[in-house]
């Protein structure tokens, strides 16, 4: 079979086995085959650059970041919707239609708690996707939206031109496994499905987007080529026939029918895969749409009911204290088991000791209770009249509830840590933000197998990663040879991350993805970073004081010295992968012996190092430049004799300026 064959089978194959998978959620092949599949797709169009098509499953993992995103203007406007908060309201609504047209045929549907985009198809080829932004102008996501898996890229038999609009949503599982990973992280929370959906569709890089598995649901079509449709449900009906996913949907012939269908919704909301803020009723018929028209902001013949926001009362039987990443105690209330949105909770956060604080909440007060759009429950207050006589103010620990080290308040903020670098419930996530992709973005280390390791005593800290050997790692539950031999080489291709990942890496207060970046390009090695002061890690872009004091504090620590220099002795890349900012001495190796009155060793190797040179301990022919100081000695002997070049602690300052 020729290449461009075997390409247009594959294309074919995964095509449809990702409708299987991701519309009909019935998938007909492993997770194994369909990667496989893909792998060999990849490397056939990397081979035939010349046969690579924009509809090809392989488009969808994100190409390169975007510097921004440009302005789009609706071919035809992405209306909003009128509100209703109540079955009078509703019924006002339909007696108003049915009085103007006699209406008796409408769509009830879920509204998905999303972000409303348009598609475009041209000749049944996906060419552009727009977010909502007013209605009249929204910005392009094209990029974005092609990682979306149940998103087809192309369709068979399509109009020339085809304008759809849906909304796009992250589902309530990827939604709680990414927030399960934030939280060990150390990172905020993303508060709902519609927030996390919302960040991750204006992401610049469609790389992280792919890795958030957005979904998306078709409601409407917005502008058809040679097609005609008489209802909105027809409509509806033939875009499931294209393999969209598409909003399921229930007709209806009276306000009784709506009224009941909304309420079933709304019973019903937590089965549905997304988050749900409400039901829309629509006149079905698409001649009676074009009868009744628009208002300048919505049109008159849909209207969205909002269901009320629920709340509850349950008994605080407990408060118990969690310890993340970065040490900080977090209070968790212990609630009588209560149904809300459809799930059963039995925990909610007290956010912290300030919260705790203002609300007077207290363990045996009845506490309200809220999920409304939010994921995670929260207490919002006591009811003061059902308080017991027992009930005491409630105060988190002094003292670590995982290690007993000392807890302190943050001098900027309301946060309460433990003080203990070392404390094991920080392990685990501090493992896990170390070997994330922000970080030395090592395969292979999930959670479960980083707890195997803690578990068997092989890990207590990072630098432990760099020290496993392949027959312990086999040994563990259910990792076996080749996986082992997977994840040591993985860890070993992390040593050449640079410092920029290790810096991010290391989990340093303030110091993330982008202040990591400016401190590597600024001093290019860990020493020359170890050695520099707090001015100059202001001096920065995007290092402020505080960021510096952190800074400041960690190197201080003795235990984190030994985990560098166990980085280090292990082979982990201490220097920025980039070219340093001023590399006038690359290429040079530098010793230094004798006293220096104006520098440090450490402080001079830094200085060395930051403009590209090296530093060696001992004299010979490879040295390009020995500073002298004061009572120099044996290698001011060995350089003199060797014939190298001698610079004072004067002249290495004006070969500095």
């Amino acid at each position: 079979m020729d290449a461009a064959s075997e390409i247009k089978k594959l294309r074919e194959e995964l095509i449809k086995y990702g409708y299987e998978y991701y519309v009909l959620d019935q998938p007909t092949v492993s997770d194994f085959e369909y990667d496989a599949k893909l792998r060999q797709l990849e490397k056939l169009e990397e081979a035939h650059p010349e046969l690579s098509s924009p509809d090809s499953p392989t488009k969808r993992v994100g190409g390169a970041p975007l510097a921004s995103f440009r302005q789009v203007i609706h071919e035809v406007p992405l209306e909003s919707l009128t509100d209703v908060f109540s079955q009078e309201e509703l019924k006002t609504f339909i007696d108003k239609l049915e009085s103007a047209l006699q209406l008796k045929r409408y769509t009830v549907e879920p509204k998905v708690d999303g972000l409303s985009v348009s598609l475009t198809y041209e000749n049944g080829i996906f060419t552009k996707g727009a977010t909502r932004g007013n209605g009249a102008v929204g910005e392009d996501v094209t990029e974005n939206l092609r990682t979306i898996r149940s998103l087809p890229l192309s369709l068979k038999d399509a109009p020339e031109r085809l304008i759809v609009r849906g909304e796009v949503y992250m589902p309530k599982a990827i939604f709680e496994e990414i927030n399960a990973l934030r939280e060990l992280n150390g990172e905020k929370l993303f508060a709902n499905p519609r927030n996390a959906a919302a960040g991750t569709l204006r992401q610049l890089d469609p790389k992280v987007v792919s890795a958030r598995k957005l979904d998306i649901c078709l409601f409407n079509i917005q502008l058809v080529a040679g097609k005609q449709f008489a209802s909105h449900s027809e409509s509806l009906d033939w875009l499931r026939s294209k393999h969209f996913k598409v909003i399921p949907y229930v007709l209806c012939s009276s306000f009784k029918e709506c009224a009941d269908e909304i309420e079933r919704i709304g019973q019903q909301r937590a089965e549905y895969a997304f988050d749900i803020d409400g039901a829309v009723v629509k006149a079905d018929l698409l001649s009676d749409r074009a009868a009744l028209g628009s208002t300048t902001k919505a049109p008159r013949w849909a209207a969205a009911f909002k269901y009320p926001p629920e709340e509850k009362e349950s008994l605080l039987r407990d408060i118990v204290v969690q310890v993340g990443r970065t040490g900080v105690l977090t209070p968790r209330a212990i609630i009588e088991p209560i149904r809300l949105a459809g799930t059963t909770v039995t925990s909610a956060t007290l956010h912290n000791q300030d919260f705790i604080d203002e609300k007077d909440i207290r363990i045996g007060d009845t506490v309200t209770v809220r999920k409304a759009g939010e994921i995670i429950p929260e207490v919002l207050g006591i009811v003061s009249e059902k308080r017991p006589d027992n009930t005491i103010p409630y105060k988190l620990p002094k003292y670590c509830p995982e290690c007993g080290a000392p807890v302190h308040r943050d001098p900027d903020g309301v946060a309460i840590r433990c003080t203990n670098s070392a404390c094991p419930a920080q392990l685990l996530r501090n493992l896990i933000h170390f070997t994330s992709k922000s970080g030395m973005d090592i395969d292979g280390l999930g959670v479960s197998v980083l707890e195997s390791l803690i578990n068997s005593g092989m890990v207590s800290s990072p630098a432990d990663l760099y020290y496993l050997d392949e027959q312990s790692v086999a040994a563990l539950e259910r990792m076996g040879k080749k996986s082992a031999d997977n994840l040591i080489k993985s860890i070993e291709n992390s040593k050449k991350a640079g410092l920029q990942k290790l810096l991010a890496a290391l989990g340093i207060r303030q110091v993330g993805e982008a202040a990591a970046k400016a401190l590597a390009e600024r001093f290019g090695t860990m020493s020359a970073l170890r050695a520099a002061t707090r001015e100059e890690y202001t001096a920065v872009y995007d290092v402020g004081e505080i960021t510096a004091g952190f800074l400041s504090d960690w190197f201080e620590e003795p235990r984190n010295i030994t985990l560098l220099e166990r980085l280090e002795q292990a082979g982990v890349l201490m220097e920025s992968t980039k070219l340093t900012v001023d590399s006038r001495f690359s290429g040079m190796t530098f010793v230094l012996t004798g006293s220096l009155e104006r520098f440090t060793r450490d402080k001079a190797k830094a200085e060395i190092e930051v403009h590209g040179g090296k530093v060696a301990d001992t004299v010979s022919k490879k040295t390009t430049v020995v500073i002298a100081g004061d009572n120099a000695g044996s290698k001011l002997d060995k350089a003199l004799s060797l014939g190298l070049r001698i610079l004072s602690e004067d002249e290495f300052l004006r070969l500095l300026e």
